[in-house]
């Protein structure tokens, strides 16, 4: 037996490395933080700094892995402990929304956080969703901050739409739809709500049936009519132009009639809109002797437009009543209410039957004893003139 001590075996050759790709990183909250924390701390109170800092690191750090670390820091400074409470040696952020200043422009700018909603996991938007839609009803937050959900990533994944309908299902559960629109009127988003959409999906129909199917047909009804709204005074502002550039009679009544058949208009809405669009379509006198003149002049060049509109009796009426309001709101033209609607009737675009049915039932309260008493005489011949002719009908019997 040798007396030299065996040595042990020792593995030998070539060490194999690991592939990245099975490679697992380690969950590491506090190394997120302290990434984040350094990097808010570096841009200062720059928001428009801290904004481009975020969206860069969004594309090195798991924002949806750390979902949760992300608001802890976004919202109190830095992660919080079981309880809520902040560990005493946690490296914290003064670009918080606990350490802002308490106004609203300051929440304003913190509502910018919706921006990183991607981050957060399906469960934890839906209860933010929630969360705003009862601030949003108690007026603790101004619907301003749905401008964050316009961030195209966002809506190209679908986030602002799913955000949405999770955030209007919580507002109308506390509030009606006339209040909810009021205050999207209020910030001008009343017109931007197709911005939930990628482009290619932004139409009123697809609108319609998605928060249709999500139990929101009240706001995808608003959102039609605000379409609808939209239409009208793109029409009437185009109606304008074509009118000021003194375009031939027989092209304007050639678009409108194409408008009508395009946004479903009815003949009611169209003439009302062309009667806004010829009154708006002139700077008109200050004398008010000298402002019938020019109404007469104006209406009588475009008496053959009106009359393309006013073939059912409702919109004879509508355009009566548009008149009546008009000369009531116009303090100029009170004294010119019945030579317009003479001027309307000899041009046949207003019929007998409609300049009574509206004297004697349809009238409004403005102005209404003023319109009437002008009125008085030219219904009486109306009325003597129908009795002749029926008379006359009946000895030729």
């Amino acid at each position: 037996m040798s007396n030299q001590r065996q040595q042990k075996p020792t593995l030998t050759g070539q060490r194999f490395k690991t592939r990245k790709r099975d490679e697992k990183e380690r969950f590491d909250p506090s190394q997120f933080q302290e990434s984040i924390v350094q990097g808010l701390n570096q841009s200062g109170t720059d928001l428009e700094a801290v904004a481009k800092f975020l969206d860069a690191s969004g594309a090195k750090l798991d924002y949806r892995r750390y979902a949760e670390t992300l608001f802890d820091i976004l919202v109190a400074g830095g992660m919080l402990e079981p309880g809520g409470t902040m560990s005493g040696d946690a490296i914290c952020t003064e670009f918080c929304l606990f350490k802002a200043q308490e106004d609203i422009e300051t929440m304003k700018a913190y509502a910018q956080l919706l921006l990183f909603l991607k981050g957060f996991t399906e469960s934890e938007r839906n209860k933010l969703a929630m969360l705003t839609g009862i601030l949003l009803a108690n007026g603790n937050l101004s619907a301003a901050i749905l401008s964050s959900l316009f961030n195209e990533n966002l809506v190209k994944e679908g986030v602002s739409a799913s955000f949405a309908v999770k955030l209007f299902k919580s507002w109308l559960s506390e509030k009606d739809i006339s209040s909810v629109s009021a205050s999207l009127r209020k910030v001008g988003m009343d017109s931007r709500l197709m911005e939930l959409f990628p482009a290619n999906k932004r139409s009123c129909e697809h609108f319609s049936k998605y928060f249709s199917d999500a139990g929101l047909k009240e706001l995808s009804d608003f959102a039609r009519n605000q379409q609808s709204i939209g239409a009208r005074k793109e029409l009437q502002k185009e109606l304008e132009e074509q009118m000021s550039r003194g375009d031939p009679l027989k092209d304007i009544i050639a678009y409108v009639g194409e408008e009508i058949k395009k946004n479903n208009i009815s003949e009611q809405t169209m003439i009302a809109l062309i009667w806004a669009s010829v009154m708006s379509s002139v700077e008109w006198n200050k004398k008010e002797e000298l402002v019938t003149e020019q109404a007469i002049k104006l209406l009588k060049q475009y008496s053959p437009l009106l009359k393309a509109f006013t073939t059912q009796g409702l919109s004879e009426l509508t355009l009566l009543l548009r008149i009546q309001e008009y000369c009531y709101d116009n303090i100029h033209f009170m004294k010119a209410f019945q030579k317009i609607v003479v001027l309307l009737y000899k041009a046949n675009v207003l019929s007998e039957e409609a300049i009574l049915k509206w004297y004697n039932e349809t009238h409004v309260a403005k102005g209404k004893s003023v319109f009437l008493e002008q009125m008085k005489k030219f219904v009486e011949w109306l009325k003597n003139a129908e009795e002749e002719s029926e008379s006359e009908e009946e000895e030729a019997d």
